[in-house]
């Protein structure tokens, strides 16, 4: 068996010689990980049976191509991460044997594994478990891959006492290669592959947090508890993560959203907003916002009912697709459904009258109040919920439109986020999903229409396979916020079978009616997740307009209150959204609570300001930069400060 090399030198094996071998002999052994052939990973302990070329991406040879991962490899990174999760697992059955293992996967910058144990893990659980992996790592233990029947698996397991393993197994297709992975005395069910010994594991992880999680996210099974771990290949890399995981945690929706008095959530209305007065005056000014914006892009705002019966849904192929997470009601011997998105709304409108092809395109807009019946277990604040409003539009066009239309979309998506203050935004273009509605021609066509739009548009964009909506192609537009997080928000879809399947319409010029093809479009997606997003962002200091109090107005002394009653008369009359404080308590008492809550300007009276009509300004983050000026000025400027973007 020969291997070559990419200089051109080859090298003699015995058949079945295995990927450590030829590593140790070219010298790879040392920084080797694993190794990937023909562009599927496997242990360093798999055989070669044939001739093979050891290549790198971009150079691709005819035949066996074989590489060796490193820790700089982003693969090989994973790598790493998923031989770590093990690692927990093997220290958690070390310090607690009763405690049962479920599943372990890698997530991006690290890893998780979920346990059933009587008592709750706590902080100093973490210290002890994580101090074991390092120990265990120190063993430099072997990780051995064994393949086994379903049967001896089965009794592998019963006899380790994992039911849950037990279940995975017998979960899986008939014809499924079993495999499992012992080191150190511990054995898990997985595919592997892993790193060679622990010792290849860097010393560069940390156990972050644990939370609870339902088996397979079901809420009628049993309470597991996930513990989280973050794994680089360098000290730096590990400790700018966790830096970065501190200020994740101090910007965290949720408590900002306390700090903020915007909203809470409760057991009563699982998944459900409670927008108090702060939050939903940014809620109402970012949909004004957004109503503003799409109405001078030529859309039509419309209502549909949040109520259809399920005969629409079964037509439009959601009820297929959606039905899991749809909210069922029944009346009148009429099963019913709550709206989970307003595609199928949309079509109905266009269908009322017989559009012209002079009316094309036909664009409308709504603020949809969505309902999915996401699992309790994936709920997340406003990132997670199971009410929402969606920033839903839709384009109906012939095929010689879709290019001005998507262009026209993707300026439109671009303004608002720059707007929003986003500037970073990635682009990818998801295809054929492998459950999907319509034939591959259908698919075909669609998907080459919008390619060809993003490109004649000028819009360079990335692919993510198989992850379209079911009924067509989608471009997705993603955010990255300020601690470089990635969020996916706005889409763009064009659509071929809807209008096929609820009998869109509209009169051609040659006489004869047409299908229309339908755009898909959301901007922000949902309101709620937007505001929790950039209420991260801007950890809580949101844009001046979006800010639910802008100015708050502090006497220096009770003299004073007169006069602070009528600047905060005169900020309100002027469209600045002002408050008082009057309590008795000092200035500095009033301004450090106000500063916790995010107000942007805190205006401080005496009698020295009141005498010449003035006002004293301190904005927040500036306490060293005060500034007197009369009122009049102060409303003339605030006036523009607080103005939203490119308000009109």
């Amino acid at each position: 068996m020969k291997i070559f090399l990419p200089d051109g030198n080859e090298h003699y094996f015995p058949e079945g010689a295995s990927g450590l071998q030829i590593a140790q002999l070219l010298k790879f052994n040392k920084n080797a990980l694993a190794i990937e052939i023909n562009g599927k990973l496997f242990d360093l302990s798999h055989v070669l049976t044939e001739d093979a070329y050891v290549t790198s991406n971009d150079k691709v040879k005819k035949g066996i191509n074989i590489q060796f991962l490193t820790q700089d490899d982003s693969k090989g990174l994973e790598l790493i991460r998923h031989s770590c999760a093990h690692l927990l697992g093997s220290a958690v059955k070390e310090l607690y044997p009763e405690a049962k293992i479920a599943i372990g996967p890698t997530i991006n910058d690290g890893f998780y594994y979920d346990f059933y144990n009587k008592e709750p893990f706590t902080l100093t659980d973490l210290e002890l478990i994580e101090a074991c992996m390092h120990r265990i790592r120190e063993q430099d233990a072997r990780f051995t891959r064994r393949e086994l029947s379903r049967k001896s698996a089965i009794e592998l397991f019963k006899s380790l006492d994992e039911e849950f393993k037990i279940e995975l197994i017998n979960d899986l297709p008939p014809d499924s290669a079993i495999s499992v992975y012992e080191h150190a005395g511990f054995t898990d069910l997985c595919r592997g592959p892993h790193v060679p010994s622990t010792g290849k594991i860097p010393a560069h992880f940390k156990l972050t947090k644990v939370s609870g999680a339902y088996w397979r996210g079901d809420s009628s099974r049993p309470m597991l508890q996930r513990i989280y771990g973050a794994a680089w290949t360098s000290k730096a890399e590990l400790d700018l993560y966790l830096k970065r995981i501190s200020e994740a945690e101090a910007r965290d929706h949720r408590k900002l959203g306390r700090e903020m008095d915007l909203f809470h959530i409760q057991e009563e209305a699982v998944g459900s907003v409670f927008w108090h007065e702060n939050g939903y005056i940014v809620y109402r000014a970012l949909e004004n916002f957004m109503r503003n914006k799409v109405s001078k892009h030529g859309y039509l705002e419309v209502r549909t009912p949040q109520l259809i019966d399920r005969v629409l849904w079964e037509k439009s192929g959601h009820w297929d697709k959606f039905r899991d997470v749809m909210f069922i009601a029944e009346s009148e011997k009429r099963i019913l459904a709550v709206k989970p998105m307003s595609c199928p709304g949309h079509i109905q409108i266009f269908n009322q009258t017989l559009k012209s092809y002079r009316q094309l395109p036909y664009r409308i807009a709504e603020f949809g109040l969505c309902h999915r019946n996401e699992s309790s277990g994936s709920l997340h604040g406003l990132m997670r919920v199971r009410s929402f409003t969606q920033d839903d539009g839709h384009i109906f066009c012939t095929m010689d439109q879709v290019s001005g239309e998507v262009k026209k979309c993707c300026n439109l998506l671009m303004s608002a986020y720059n707007d929003l203050g986003f500037h970073d935004i990635s682009i990818k273009f998801a295809d054929r999903p492998k459950v999907r509605a319509g034939d591959d021609e259908t698919w075909e066509r669609a998907e080459n229409a919008l390619k060809n739009a993003m490109k004649e548009a000028g819009f360079d964009f990335d692919y993510n396979p198989g992850e379209g909506a079911f009924y067509g192609p989608k471009i997705e537009f993603g955010l990255n916020d300020a601690l470089g997080r990635y969020w996916q928000c706005g889409t763009l879809q064009v659509d071929l079978v809807l209008p096929e399947r609820l009998s869109a319409e509209y009169m051609g010029e040659d006489g004869n009616r047409h299908r229309p093809v339908m755009l898909h479009r959301a901007i922000l997606g949902s309101l709620e997740r937007f505001i929790g997003i950039m209420l991260e962002h801007y950890a809580g200091k949101l844009p001046l307009w979006l800010m639910p109090v802008q100015v708050m107005v502090i006497p220096a002394m009770t003299s004073a209150n007169g006069y602070a009653k009528k600047v905060k008369n005169k900020l309100y009359s002027a469209g600045i959204r002002c408050q008082v404080d009057l309590r008795c308590e000092s200035a500095g008492y009033k301004i450090r609570e106000h500063s916790v809550t995010k107000i942007p300007l805190i205006i401080m009276l005496g009698p020295k300001e009141e005498e010449g009509e003035a006002v004293t300004m301190r904005w927040l983050g500036e306490n060293q930069n005060q500034k007197t000026i009369s009122l009049q000025e102060a409303i003339t400027k605030l006036r523009q400060e607080f103005k939203p973007p490119h308000d009109e």
